[in-house]
């Protein structure tokens, strides 16, 4: 594998500098580690500016001006897109084996000859199986980040995703800057699902990137625990919240499968009365509920795509990789158009509201000298301040 390009960031919210390698370069300067020893680093690096301590105050304004650059460095045509590189985001709760997959993803790409750009986005993961090409870790410290602003874990990993999402173009740029070379991206979420899902730095991550890039979502489900009824109900209540949060093409993935097969969860999803058979075993108000749940979801079922791999072992990867393509493709004629007309709409109510300004500005000047300016004739300012001395 060749080396893998991250981005690079200046001082991070406590002041150490973190640049790591990137790509391209046969130049590179030293630089110190967490450790405090010396690293070469290429000198072509992006440099993230450092985030301040006080600019915490103004952090929900800083995500609304990253997810504003992310959207306008990504002022694509639908013609741009089609040589893009795919986007998944991996989303799963915790334990489902998302990093395991996003190892397995790697690896599989790799044996292909088409490397896969690699993303990080988990503060807390202590080491990652993969070679991250950008990995929020080299930015954002979340241990520094909770003793710093007294958080809990929790609330440590919030705060450095959402600090890291304040410089989130940059990793628009980096990832465009690659887009010719690469057939995927692949970007690991916090294992705390409600962190990415439910945050304003998930939302500006899953926005700039469909902005940008054909995205799909994979939602990573642990087939063992599954096997339960009542949990499999909870993880397809959460492919719903994620389907509707997102508004992406959605793709349910059922992990470890070489420990238990899901071909009984399909089969669950196909007939909600053999799904009635099994939560009938073991009556409760859970189960009464996941009954009526289950007629809700029938629709749903109907026009989810679904995948069954092994992390471990490597099955379904070409399956896998099938239902992604699918999956772009719908993202291509269904969601694509809706995001070109809304860049439209908005477009036009900018030059809207800039003429209605510039409407405004001339019958101000107007106003004050008795004349109108602005008009597209030669007066200026300065021949109105002449002409009315001479007066």
């Amino acid at each position: 594998a060749s080396a893998s390009p991250r981005l690079c960031c200046g001082p991070d919210v406590f002041g150490r500098s973190r640049l790591v390698r990137g790509y391209g370069s046969d130049r590179v300067s030293q630089t110190p580690r967490r450790d405090g020893t010396m690293a070469e680093t290429d000198t072509n690096e992006v440099v993230c500016p450092p985030v301040a301590r006080n600019e915490q105050s103004s952090r929900s304004s800083l995500a609304a001006s990253a997810a504003a650059d992310a959207a306008t460095s990504a002022n694509a045509s639908a013609s741009d897109m089609t040589n893009k590189p795919t986007v998944a985001i991996v989303i799963g709760m915790a334990g489902s084996g998302k990093t395991s997959l996003m190892q397995r993803v790697n690896a599989y790409k790799h044996a292909q000859g088409k490397p896969p750009y690699m993303i990080n986005l988990d503060p807390a993961v202590t080491s990652t199986p993969y070679d991250a090409n950008v990995d929020i870790r080299d930015t954002v410290d979340y241990k520094n980040v909770m003793k710093e602003y007294n958080l809990g874990p929790n609330g440590g990993i919030l705060t450095a995703s959402n600090l890291f999402a304040t410089r989130f173009d940059q990793v628009i740029n980096l990832c465009e800057k690659r887009s010719d070379e690469l057939d995927n991206i692949f970007v690991d979420t916090p294992g705390q699902i409600e962190i990415f899902t439910w945050s304003a730095s998930g939302a500006i991550v899953t926005e700039s990137f469909a902005s940008a890039f054909p995205t799909v979502v994979l939602y990573v489900v642990d087939t063992p625990r599954s096997t339960n009824p009542q949990a499999f109900m909870s993880n397809m209540l959460q492919a719903v919240s994620i389907l509707y949060k997102t508004r992406l093409p959605l793709i349910v993935v059922f992990n470890k499968i070489d420990v238990a097969r899901h071909e009984t969860m399909l089969r669950w999803m196909e007939d909600f009365e053999e799904f009635h058979a099994a939560v009938d075993e073991n009556p409760s108000f859970a189960s009464d509920l996941s009954r009526s749940l289950s007629l809700v979801l029938d629709a749903f079922y109907k026009g989810l795509r679904v995948a069954g791999v092994s992390a471990m072992t490597g099955e379904g990867m070409e399956e896998l990789f099938e239902v992604i393509a699918r999956a772009r493709k719908e993202y291509m004629d269904e969601y694509l158009p809706e995001l070109l007309e809304k860049r439209e709409a908005r477009q036009a109510e900018d030059a809207a509201r800039k003429a209605a300004d510039l409407e405004k500005l001339r019958k101000d000047v107007a106003g004050e000298t008795g004349k109108v300016v602005l008009d597209g004739c030669n007066e200026t300012p300065e021949s109105i301040v002449g002409e009315e001395e001479e007066h």
